[in-house]
């Protein structure tokens, strides 16, 4: 008889109509979509998505967060209904935008799930504004890009602007998903066509922010790890992620006061995709503070730092 623990069923709960609010930010548009539910176990949950994501397509993945309390999905500056931000801004402004966005919707703390570029914006929340985070959890991400990742994005935007959308939809998906493992990925096949049908139906507007926040990733040091958050983190990747790989995500949870790294199974690096129900239970597990050990989709769960481990390596704190 295996020990390990299978995703949890959803409990019981409601969700509520979806409360969309406007907000402004020194001048740049953003919003916001909060769904309440009727019996909250845990406080609420901030989602801040990638580089292709708006607040209305996170869906399997928002439902099983519901099943256990509110969540706020948003379109910061720079995200589907915010506009064009332009690249001078980096993750500073959008972390204070998220902070406003908090404040203008009366939620005074929330815990964070974020993936892959939403990964600098929570850490940067969690950094400049920790009253407001609870936990954090971190999907995909990194310290710094790589130059091979440099060079690989740089390649996509050249291939955006000049509307060469085959061939920037393939490269994009090439850069993000593990090539040589379809076969050992839930879902893999069927992830890597949605996103190619995704970037290739790309609107103008879609294409000119999907521009400017890349050219924001490679102009900025999105991440400072030179002052650790002090919420508790959890960061996750697949097993099979050569975009920010595991390697990669260990390097930064050691970054933090507090942190662990789950190394999910037969997963890249759109894991949220690829094992919906999984990820999220891990993280549910995690912003409810509940054990770890023994997760049946994971290939392992470390502690990296604790908050006297980390004092004790004289790590810099700010």
């Amino acid at each position: 008889m295996s020990l390990a623990a299978p995703p949890r069923a959803a409990a019981r709960s409601t969700a509520f109509p979806a409360e969309v609010s406007r907000h402004r930010w020194q001048g740049y548009h953003c919003e916001s979509r909060l769904v309440r539910t009727s019996a909250p176990r845990i406080a609420p949950v901030l989602l801040i998505g990638g580089a292709f994501q708006t607040k209305e397509t996170w869906g399997r993945f928002e439902r099983e967060f519901l099943a256990h309390g509110d969540v706020l999905t948003v379109d910061p500056p720079g995200w589907g209904a915010g506009g064009i931000l332009p690249d001078r801004y980096g993750a500073d402004f959008l972390a204070d935008a998220l902070s406003h966005m908090l404040d203008e919707t009366g939620l005074a703390s929330v815990n964070i799930v974020s993936g892959s570029y939403g990964t600098a914006i929570a850490y940067r929340l969690a950094q400049r504004h920790p009253e407001r985070v609870r936990r954090v959890v971190l999907i995909g991400t990194m310290t710094s890009i790589p130059e091979h990742a440099r060079i690989a994005m740089r390649r996509t935007m050249d291939l955006l602007a000049e509307r060469r959308m085959q061939e920037f939809a393939e490269a994009s998906v090439e850069m993000l998903m593990n090539a040589d493992g379809g076969a050992s990925v839930t879902a893999g096949a069927k992830v890597r066509r949605f996103l190619l049908r995704r970037l290739l139906n790309l609107g103008a507007d879609e294409a000119e922010q999907a521009f400017a926040n890349t050219h924001r990733l490679l102009r900025h040091e999105m991440v400072d790890p030179s002052r650790a958050p002090a919420a508790p983190v959890l960061v996750t990747t697949g097993e099979h992620d050569t975009f920010t790989t595991p390697d990669l995500c260990r390097a930064l949870a050691a970054t933090c006061r507090d942190s662990w790294f789950a190394e999910v199974a037969d997963a890249d690096h759109m894991l949220h995709l690829e094992r919906t129900s999984e990820v999220a239970d891990l993280a549910t597990r995690f912003l409810a503070a509940e054990p770890l050990a023994g997760l049946a989709y994971c290939r392992s769960v470390e502690r990296i730092s604790g908050p006297a481990a980390f004092r004790r390596a004289g790590a810099v704190t700010g």
